[in-house]
């Protein structure tokens, strides 16, 4: 049975899947074909949105420096991040077009260039990664619809992992979806209790099909999500936290693309 029209296995199955893209962070620099090291520069700008980060030795670093000031004082207070993105879109310099409405009120601050490193329409992805305890630090995956047109915005969580709910027993994950602008999804994310240290390398995936979302860690079921955009989406990777913030520490990232059934595809990742 093709990907997209089976239900989700309770272990991961790539059946009807090819590897699309994979990153496991083994050169010196960032692979500026697949990801921009910034978090929604257009409702700020690259220079306050920047990324704080190393790679190489087989991992990307992603952290909170020490002088590292918040990235956009006037909408999300005192929040700092370190982010990277696989797609970028937003209007002129005083609309309010522009990718994650996170609060109202927002109109783009810089102009950007249009940009999709990847963006695919359905898929399985997956994160290998070591999260952290600090209390004020909160690492996450996640998917944001291009939203090119404005009710492509919804969320798919892969996983958000709060420093507080990490220990050496067990740990929660949040992962479902979230609407946002897309009238077409309802809000169902919850954090899972699982009986793992996220500190340790643990691998968060999300089957992305036109009929669900199912999500993944260590390869086993936790939750399915029975709604799905229907819409490009791209990738959100990032830490957020206090000044002086511990490493995430990011060891791969891949991304499948489906071969079979309605929901085949050519490539998304262009390089």
């Amino acid at each position: 049975m093709d990907a997209a029209l089976r239900d989700p296995a309770d272990i991961l199955d790539r059946t009807g899947y090819e590897l699309e893209v994979e990153d496991a962070f083994e050169g010196p620099t960032l692979n500026a074909r697949l990801w921009l090291p910034f978090y929604l520069p257009h409702w700020s700008s690259r220079a306050a949105s920047a990324a704080h980060y190393e790679v190489g030795g087989r991992s990307l670093r992603l952290r909170i420096d020490a002088d590292q000031e918040p990235w956009c004082p006037e909408f999300d207070g005192d929040t700092r991040v370190s982010s990277l993105q696989t797609g970028l879109f937003a209007g002129p310099v005083g609309s309010p077009v522009g990718q994650h409405r996170f609060r109202d009120g927002l109109v783009v601050r810089e102009a950007q260039p249009t940009v999709a490193l990847y963006v695919p329409l359905y898929g399985l992805f997956e994160l290998r990664a070591r999260a952290l305890d600090d209390p004020s630090a909160m690492v996450a995956l996640w998917m944001i619809g291009f939203e090119d047109e404005p009710a492509r915005s919804a969320e798919i969580c892969i996983c958000e992992i709060f420093g507080r709910d990490v220990g050496p027993e067990q740990s929660r994950i949040g992962m479902g979806v979230h609407p946002f602008g897309d009238p077409a999804i309802t809000d169902e994310f919850a954090a899972q209790t699982l009986p793992i240290d996220a500190r340790e390398s643990h691998v968060y995936a999300a089957e992305w099909t036109p009929d669900l979302v199912a999500f993944y860690v260590d390869g086993r079921l936790i939750k399915v999500v029975r709604q799905s955009p229907s819409y490009p989406m791209q990738f959100m990777l990032n830490i957020y936290g206090d000044r002086g913030a511990p490493e995430f520490i990011v060891e791969r990232f891949r991304g499948y693309r489906p071969v079979t059934g309605p929901a085949a595809r050519e490539s998304a990742y262009a390089y």
